[in-house]
């Protein structure tokens, strides 16, 4: 049994922000139904195949079916009605003219939680625009604190608008499931790569919107603790945070800097951040002279946090990362034992009971192939198999 194993969600999303969604949904155990265009408008090719669909996708199964024939409609309604949640991601003029908009789908199924992931909102100016990670990252403002010091704006290294805004919606639709125990009823659930960026602004946000602040881009340091941050070492970098109070005085000890705590530039918070420059050239010039590994082993020491920067194999290589088993395997039929990314929840329930829920559970099955479980589907949804082939012969799946 998994926590969400009674719940049937109907996942009609492209791209990467609306799949995200899904798959969080999937892997507790949610029966997710994949939506997509029949072989002959799949227009995935190999890419199927490649390790980033198969990232998304786990968990799923594949119906094939034509959104832009009439005769879909039929499929469409049967599965709404079976259905707890439906996922999408089109804009708005694209669901209205499929039939998928929320006005119609919920005058077929009132309990139904309708889930929307868009660009830059349901509505307003920009309502009709495509969205696309990067173009909300600068426009939400990530891009402008990303970086050196004025190097002008970067994009961070992985689709965080995307992921912000499946991990947001997620959320909004296990709230509304909770709330329809309450109400019988559904809820339409929204969220944008626009707002799930500015969101994820978090406390530089706020140096705006309370402190009237434009925060600048500061690097590999922090914005505001000094010192925290990342400096070269003999044999490569090291990430560390000593900025106040007991950190600082464990920093200042592990550096074998003790006079600094009677600098007066370095006093206080304010003093270091005012004097961060010099601060930091200090700190470079010593942590310069031994390897990263000495450094994380003397400020553990001295109860200062400090780790590597490692490079992706570095981080799976570290014996945490490999001890809190990240990385599970599936079969998949065609690619063989394939490695993917458990869910990074994990959940007990007791101590020595045997009632364990943990990140096994979240990565069971493959990606499915291009319309795999389409019969299957079908059936259980009361569709005869005289229809189903009806419905093949007509390209409609």
């Amino acid at each position: 049994m998994l926590p969400l194993d009674d719940v049937r969600v109907l996942d009609l999303t492209v791209a990467r922000a609306g799949p995200t969604a899904v798959r969080q949904l999937a892997d507790w155990g949610a029966e997710v139904i994949r939506v997509e265009p029949p072989a002959a408008h799949d227009e995935l090719g190999g890419a199927r195949h490649g390790s980033d669909f198969q990232n998304l996708h786990r968990n799923k199964r594949s119906l094939s079916l034509d959104l832009k024939a009439p005769a879909s409609r039929e499929v469409l309604d049967a599965l709404i009605r079976r259905a707890d949640v439906l996922v999408e991601n089109w804009r708005p003029p694209v669901k209205a003219r499929l039939g998928v908009h929320y006005e119609r789908v919920r005058a077929i199924n009132p309990r139904l939680v309708y889930a929307s992931i868009s660009g830059f909102g349901q509505d307003g100016p920009y309502a009709e625009r495509g969205g696309v990670d990067q173009i909300a990252q600068g426009l939400g403002g990530l891009m402008s604190i990303t970086g050196l010091e004025g190097q002008g704006p970067v994009r961070v290294g992985v689709p965080i608008a995307d992921l912000s805004a499946g991990l947001y919606l997620a959320i909004g639709v296990l709230v509304a499931l909770h709330e329809r125990e309450r109400t019988g009823e559904g809820r339409w659930v929204q969220t944008s790569l626009l707002e799930s960026m500015v969101a994820m602004l978090d406390f530089q946000a706020t140096r705006w919107t309370i402190d009237s602040e434009v925060p600048p881009q500061a690097g590999n340091h922090h914005p505001t603790g000094i010192p925290m941050g990342c400096f070269p070492t003999q044999d490569g970098h090291v990430n560390i945070a000593g900025a106040n109070g007991r950190l600082w005085r464990g920093f200042c000890a592990a550096i074998g800097a003790a006079e600094w705590l009677e600098d007066e530039r370095f006093a206080t918070p304010r003093l270091r951040s005012n004097n961060r420059g010099v601060l930091n050239a200090a700190i470079a010039a010593r942590l310069a002279t031994r390897s990263t590994a000495h450094w994380v082993q003397i400020m553990t020491e001295h109860g200062v946090p400090a780790g590597p920067v490692n490079t992706i194999d570095e981080a799976f290589a570290d014996p945490q990362v490999q001890h809190l088993g990240l990385v599970h395997t599936v079969a998949h039929a065609t690619l063989g034992e394939l490695g993917l990314i458990r869910n990074a929840v994990t959940m007990r329930r007791g101590i020595d009971d045997g009632h364990v829920l943990d990140g096994t559970a979240t990565v069971r099955a493959a990606s499915p192939e291009q319309g795999e479980h389409t019969d299957a589907i079908l059936a259980e949804a009361g569709f005869g198999a005289e229809r189903i082939a009806e419905l093949r012969a007509h390209g409609v799946i």
